[in-house]
């Protein structure tokens, strides 16, 4: 009933039919073919398509507010809806940072798909800005993050603490050790993570306060290309100790405990006002704490 609407909305959100196509399990042709007749319907254009990527003309801004007000609304009533049935039908959409999306989500997703087998759970994985981004657009009905920040659009859940600490290769002088101070890694190459991220922050400033200098050798935009770093012995980082699992295991990594309180703080964002639903209920029940 409301496909039209979140057509249009989807294609002033990714800037492309195609994009908005697939996310609407249509194809293109058709896409466009909707877009076209809805503006003749309403007897002005929607989208500039003189411009690359597509942008929107004042009548689509317009339009673009109204559609994203009916999906909402639609996405309320459906929420209410699957609680009076006592069963949830659809889709739940989830954005997530790659660490978290990527260590999580199979246990995840085997529980929530016991208890909603009538739901499609679909994960895609972003950077922090795009985990936001998505959420507030309305394109994903969660977002997983680090360090999570309230605005006057969203809303955050938290979720839990992981602790921090040293990742090292398996040969480094430091490996071998129990528990190591911050001031242990004093002149050390260190494997970043890049400056516009919360993490880098936050990391920038632990090493400040406790006054401890490293050499950034490298910076990366998630942990998987981080921990590969280290473990191809360029330097070594502080990363959440859970993300490591799999790497101690293969012994590709070293993991020492650091004698100082450092965590990562991990949880759930939310376009504020929004009505969660069945889904999301189970889907954030199902989020492990430890």
């Amino acid at each position: 009933m409301f496909s039209e609407f979140r057509l249009f909305r989807d294609v002033a959100l990714h800037k492309s039919l195609s994009r908005a196509a697939a996310a609407n399990g249509i194809s293109q042709p058709a896409a466009s073919q909707n877009i076209q007749e809805l503006e003749r319907r309403l007897g002005t254009e929607l989208l500039d398509r003189s411009r690359r990527p597509l942008s929107l003309t004042e009548a689509g801004k317009l339009y673009l507010e109204f559609c994203r007000d009916v999906v909402r609304r639609a996405d309320d009533f459906e929420a209410s809806l699957d609680q009076l049935r006592g069963a949830a039908t659809g889709e739940l959409r989830i954005a997530s940072i790659y660490s978290l999306a990527l260590s999580e989500m199979g246990r995840v997703r085997e529980e929530f798909e016991q208890h909603c087998p009538g739901v499609e759970l679909k994960v895609e994985y972003l950077r922090p800005d795009k985990v936001y981004e998505s959420v507030v657009n309305e394109a994903a009905d969660l977002g997983l993050v680090s360090y999570p920040e309230p605005t006057r659009q969203i809303g955050v859940i938290p979720w839990r603490n992981e602790r921090m600490a040293v990742a090292l290769p398996p040969g480094h002088r430091l490996a071998g050790r129990r528990k190591l101070k911050p001031q242990d890694l004093e002149g050390e190459d260190f494997v970043a993570f890049d400056p516009d991220l919360a993490i880098r922050r936050n990391l920038d400033r632990f090493l400040k306060d406790e006054n401890v200098g490293v050499r950034i050798v490298m910076n990366f935009d998630n942990i998987q290309m981080v921990k590969e770093a280290v473990a191809l012995g360029h330097g070594i980082s502080i990363l959440p100790d859970r993300t490591m699992r799999i790497e101690l295991e293969q012994r590709r990594l070293k993991c020492v405990v650091l004698d100082a309180p450092l965590v990562r703080p991990v949880g759930v964002v939310h376009r504020k006002r929004k009505k969660f639903s069945q889904a999301a209920a189970v889907f954030l029940r199902a989020l492990p704490v430890a």
